[in-house]
């Protein structure tokens, strides 16, 4: 972040691996929409509003069908491509994006605002994009959710002047809600039955630990309302031995997607 004047300038930067963030021969046009939309989640999550992107392409077995998608998520978003580079490689395909924006409410929105007495929200549901990755690899049923994810530019920008902490799920509501609680010095305790889910209830737990959703997660002030429509899921509570509690309780096994 770097400020300038009444607003604040936003950067930032995302890879994809072929295999990692998407599937081997998935088409190179959904690959593009995902690039992008992902990025632009991160502006979504700091109330930015997008200027471009700058795009680091390596060159694979289609490019056009590439091309044809990033024209699309572009127009469907309204932001222009600035630059980049392309490269010729062999293996596996990685991509690279930067994004940046304008943030003008201030303070810029982080992870690292909740306090203790917050309510935990969310924008929607989870579990999703696991059910379209599934449908993706099995060839039947909707897989859009995986291949084609929302950024939630407005809804960032209508959070900001009221939330004191927010963030995109990226890599599992659980893992990113402890990474919330650690960069704030707090514990947050989830109210498991409270999360909306996307999914049958019998793959509710699965649905709070995969990713690639791009809900927005935030806390508020005891007392202050969403501006916009969210689900209550939890709350705020003074740093304990466990950053993150599932139902009063701490949570075991992996919480998420980490790269490691």
């Amino acid at each position: 972040m770097i400020d300038f004047g009444a607003e604040t300038l936003i950067l930032t930067h995302d890879a994809m691996a072929e295999g990692v963030h998407y599937l081997a021969g998935q088409d190179p046009a959904d690959v593009a929409w995902k690039l992008v939309a992902s990025n632009l989640s991160d502006l979504a999550a700091k109330g930015a509003e997008p200027l471009g992107v700058l795009l680091g392409y390596q060159l694979g077995a289609d490019d056009a069908r590439f091309v044809a998608g990033l024209g699309e998520v572009l127009a469907h978003y309204n932001v222009p491509l600035l630059g980049g580079d392309t490269i010729s490689a062999t293996g596996a395909q990685v991509l690279g994006l930067t994004a940046l924006g304008r943030a003008t409410h201030r303070p810029v929105p982080s992870r690292s605002g909740a306090q203790a007495g917050d309510t935990l929200w969310l924008t929607g549901p989870v579990g999703a994009a696991m059910l379209g990755f599934e449908a993706l690899k099995a060839s039947n049923g909707d897989s859009l959710a995986y291949r084609r994810p929302t950024a939630l530019l407005a809804e960032g920008r209508a959070l900001a002047p009221v939330v004191s902490a927010m963030m995109d799920v990226s890599d599992g509501l659980l893992l990113d809600a402890r990474r919330m609680a650690e960069a704030s010095q707090v514990t947050i305790d989830i109210d498991t039955q409270a999360v909306p889910i996307a999914t049958p209830e019998a793959r509710r737990d699965e649905a709070l630990r995969w990713g690639d959703d791009y809900q927005l997660l935030f806390a508020l002030a005891s007392g202050t309302s969403p501006t916009i429509t969210a689900h209550r899921i939890g709350r705020v509570l003074p740093q304990g031995p466990a950053p993150l509690l599932l139902d009063g309780a701490e949570p075991s096994g992996t919480l998420g997607y980490e790269h490691r």
